[in-house]
């Protein structure tokens, strides 16, 4: 995966601050301070980004910060960059494992691929 940062633009709402990217229409995030909606933005960010991948939909490389235009029916309060994680392409490796382990795993996963690249996502979370 490739990190990647989106810019977004944090606005007044009637209950607090929203997010939105220019980029990534349908994406957004809010939050009661301008810092909550800040943090959300990361959450939905990398939900979009998953989704998006899921589906096979086209993912636009981010616009650069300084060139989105400003809309004058938006109350802007910030901007920000937002960290993202790109997927990279698939790469074919050879793993050890023991034999009831797997098993174990083709009971419960229709793909050991994926189920194992789901379970190092996991962990590394866990460890961050």
């Amino acid at each position: 995966m490739a990190t990647v940062h989106y810019p977004a633009v944090i606005e007044r709402a009637d209950d607090g601050f929203s997010v939105f990217f220019p980029d990534l229409p349908g994406c957004t995030s809010a939050g009661a301070t301008v810092q909550e909606a800040a943090l959300a933005a990361e959450e939905a960010l990398s939900g979009h980004l998953a989704v998006s991948i899921e589906y096979g939909d086209v993912i636009p490389a981010p616009t650069e910060l300084d060139i989105i235009a400003r809309d004058p029916d938006v109350d802007e309060v910030a901007r920000i960059l937002v960290r993202g994680e790109r997927p990279g392409r698939v790469v074919r490796v050879q793993v050890s494992i023991d034999e009831g382990l797997l098993a174990r795993i083709d009971r419960v996963a229709k793909n050991r691929s994926g189920f194992l690249a789901e379970a190092a996502k996991a962990k590394l979370a866990a460890m961050a």
